[in-house]
């Protein structure tokens, strides 16, 4: 069996040269890819200019293709995002509108082309919302046909109202959010070799 890669989509609304609290969650993933050999990219996605759309490339200078593309090539796909306003963040939003552009074109077996790669999920903020994020993002990457392991989620959040946040507030320390990652980076690991290895087959799952 071939390497397997993972991509790591940051969507925190800062770019890379900030520092990023769902990025320091996102790190408790890495670690356990790294330990199973998996190559792994993270892209943050606020550093890249993403046009407002649902196709696969809007023009102008749209750089999602650029993120698109690596998309198609991994086997692993994790969505990290902050929580504003108990959502996801609006890059997640955009994130999940692009990957939708996409959805029409299929792989070599002629399945929708997200089919045999794993999706989770990273949610950081210091308020409640995690689970709402979380459901959206899954759900939507389950439905344009990525597979998703049994609990592909961890998040971390404060205190209602102001407050630090994952890093400020030492959420690296909390035992429920790191077994969290623990689980959902070994099965999204798991899940993506056995698809490596039996692909979905193509009866009766190529969408028409």
């Amino acid at each position: 069996m071939n390497k397997l890669n993972a991509l790591i989509l940051n969507c925190s609304l800062k770019p890379s040269n900030e520092k990023s609290n769902t990025d320091a969650l996102l790190q408790d993933f890495i670690v356990t890819f790294e330990e199973k050999q998996v190559e792994t990219e993270t892209i943050r996605v606020a550093d890249y200019n993403v046009a407002f759309g649902v196709d696969d490339d809007m023009g102008n200078g749209d750089e999602w293709p650029i993120i698109a593309d690596k998309i198609e090539q991994a086997d692993i796909l994790l969505v990290g995002t902050p929580i504003w306003l108990g959502e996801k963040s609006s890059v997640a939003k955009m994130v999940m509108e692009r990957i939708s552009g996409s959805g029409a074109k299929t792989n070599e077996l002629g399945q929708p082309v997200y089919y045999n790669k794993v999706a989770g999920a990273v949610v950081t903020g210091n308020e409640d919302g995690a689970k709402h994020a979380a459901r959206d993002i899954l759900f939507s990457l389950g439905h344009y046909g990525f597979s998703l392991p049994p609990n592909p989620l961890s998040y971390w959040v404060g205190e209602a109202g102001p407050g630090p946040s994952y890093i400020e507030a030492e959420g690296y320390k909390n035992e429920f959010t790191k077994n969290n990652a623990q689980v959902a980076s070994y099965n999204l690991v798991h899940l993506a070799e056995i698809l490596a290895n039996n692909p979905i087959p193509t009866e009766g799952n190529v969408l028409a």
